[in-house]
Parts: structure tokens; C-alpha cells; sequence
């Protein structure tokens, strides 16, 4: 929350282009686990995710920051691609992990959805789950590692 607050100084812009990471990121592994899905990639705990999914998500969010960049970061101020790709590669991966440990926590409840307010969606902490453990990663990066991040 307070990365969040002080975020609010860099302007909505580059928070939402980060958050949209962890939404590309969600959708890719979804896609793409559904149709090239063989391996499970922690089926005590989420037996629909998949590595093939994990490493879609990895792919779009790579590619997804290759569009973003330019609009994040004045051309003086743009970091190397190789620390950019990390940061990418770091958000998609504690947003799996996240999202993993989400679902954990409902198993061990022994809850299906953590709420009817979204019927199918899995509840309301599905569709936060990722940003929950992004957010901190997210202010963090942008306030310490991406300082030229335009507002």
C-alpha cells in the first residue's frame, strides 16, 4: 500500500502498464497452457497450471515489454534491455507465485472459490492474487530500479 501511495508521484501511467504485466502474463498462461499443457507444474496445489503455460506467460510479458518500453522510459532514461527482461522476468515469476500461493491457501482451507461475488472467476482474490504479490515487486522497480520512468 505504501509503494502504492507513493507511486501516485510517477503518475497512473507507468503503474498500469506494469500492472498490465501480470494481466498478460495471467491470459498467456492460460492460452497457452490450455492448448500446449503437458506438464503440470504443481498439481498438489494448481493441477491446471502448466509449464508450458508458465513459459508462455514469460514470452507475451517479454514481448509485451518490448511495446511498453519506449512508452515507460524517455530515450536518456531507457535501461538496457537485459535489466528491463529481468524485471519482466521477476514480475511474471512472483506473479505465478503468487497466484500459486493463493490457490495453496484455499486448498489447505479446503475452499473451491474465495467468493460467489464472481461466480466462475474463483472469487474475488483469484483476480488479485498476482497483483497482491506484484504490487511491492512493482513500487519497488519503480521507484528504485526504473527511476526514469515517465509519468
Amino acid at each position: 500500500a505504501l509503494a502504492l501511495i507513493q507511486l501516485r508521484a510517477q503518475g497512473l501511467v507507468p503503474l498500469l502498464l506494469l500492472m498490465a504485466v501480470v494481466w498478460i502474463a495471467d491470459i498467456a498462461a492460460y492460452f497457452t497452457g490450455r492448448a500446449y499443457g503437458r506438464h503440470k507444474l504443481a498439481p498438489a496445489i494448481s493441477p491446471g497450471k502448466t509449464w508450458e503455460g508458465a513459459f508462455g506467460a514469460v514470452i507475451a510479458v517479454q514481448c509485451y515489454g518490448l511495446v511498453i518500453k519506449p512508452l515507460l522510459f524517455a530515450e536518456a532514461d531507457m535501461p538496457v534491455w537485459s535489466v528491463w527482461s529481468v524485471i519482466l522476468l521477476l514480475l511474471t515469476a512472483v506473479s505465478i507465485v503468487g497466484d500459486l500461493f493463493e490457490s495453496m491457501m484455499k486448498r489447505q482451507a479446503g475452499i473451491k472459490d474465495s467468493s460467489q461475488l464472481l461466480p466462475g472467476h474463483g472469487g474475488v482474490l483469484d483476480r488479485v492474487d498476482s497483483l497482491t504479490a506484484t504490487l511491492p515487486l512493482i513500487g519497488f522497480a519503480l521507484l528504485n530500479l526504473l527511476p526514469g520512468a515517465q509519468t
